[in-house]
């Protein structure tokens, strides 16, 4: 009986990694494309690919560590916040490839950092929120959001088959590194990097600026999202905790959206 459940539960996860984040994935590009790089950085906000994780990890390890990793992926997103503060000073000077080198360096830099500090969750939700702010402040205004037509055709499935990868990649090796290692890789800025590497190189960089603090703006729904998982999962179960998140982080990235039109 157990091993007919575990089955069933390797089944729903196997499927949830092979479909659930491509199709998240494919419909925000379609969006990007559509309404400009501002609107697609934000909904990269949303925790596409990072929530479908946990979630998966809730159901293969268990609630506690599902819990402990959504405490590290508020920190790791810190990185994230840096690592996008740094490719878009480069970009306004350089070439992509420079600065993805750039924000990719800071990027582990600051993760190798992090891994040795575990704050309480609402001093690491805090400290999230405040290197988000500092970030959005030192972003240069850049470009107006016009859609670039010059993307390739494969762009789209490139982004989904990546996303993918780095879902089943982290899930794969998610016992082995543990909760605090598994969450600060778990928000990889995969899908942010696709999307300002794609749009520098076709559009300026003055557009992955925009993109980026699209992205930096938007995920304070991301923190919120975790914070909300975090303090919940262990007491509400897998179920009422993500309902709770995804209703609170939907109201919140609809605010966010008023102040990056400001």
């Amino acid at each position: 009986m157990r091993t007919a459940k575990m089955m069933n539960i390797d089944w729903l996860t196997f499927l949830l990694k092979l479909l659930l984040v491509p199709t998240f994935i494919g419909i925000v590009s379609l969006a990007g494309r559509k309404w400009g790089p501002t609107v697609s950085g934000w909904l990269v906000g949303l925790p596409l690919i990072s929530g479908p994780v946990v979630f998966i990890l809730a159901l293969e390890q268990g609630n506690v560590f599902a819990s402990a990793a959504s405490q590290a992926i508020i920190m790791g997103i810190v990185s994230v916040f840096i690592y996008a503060l740094v490719y878009s000073w480069a970009a306004m000077y350089r070439t992509w490839p420079l600065s993805l080198l750039a924000g990719l360096c800071v990027y582990f830099a600051c993760t190798f950092f992090l891994e040795f500090i575990s704050p309480p969750l609402l001093i690491g939700f805090a400290l999230a929120i405040a290197v988000l702010l500092t970030s959005l402040l030192l972003m240069r205004q850049a470009g107006s959001d016009k859609v670039s037509q010059k993307s390739p055709r494969w762009e789209i499935p490139a982004r989904m088959v990546s996303a993918t990868a780095l879902v089943f990649l982290i899930t794969g090796v998610a016992q082995m590194l543990g909760p605090q290692l598994t969450g600060l890789l778990t928000p990889f800025p995969i899908y942010a990097t696709i999307l300002a590497v794609f749009t520098h190189r076709y559009a300026g960089g003055a557009q992955a600026v925009k993109l980026l603090r699209g992205v930096v703006a938007g995920s304070f729904t991301f923190a919120v999202f975790f914070l909300v998982i975090s303090s919940t999962i262990i007491v509400w179960g897998i179920g009422l905790a993500f309902v709770c998140a995804i209703s609170v982080s939907l109201l919140t990235h609809i605010a966010s959206l008023q102040f990056l039109r400001r």
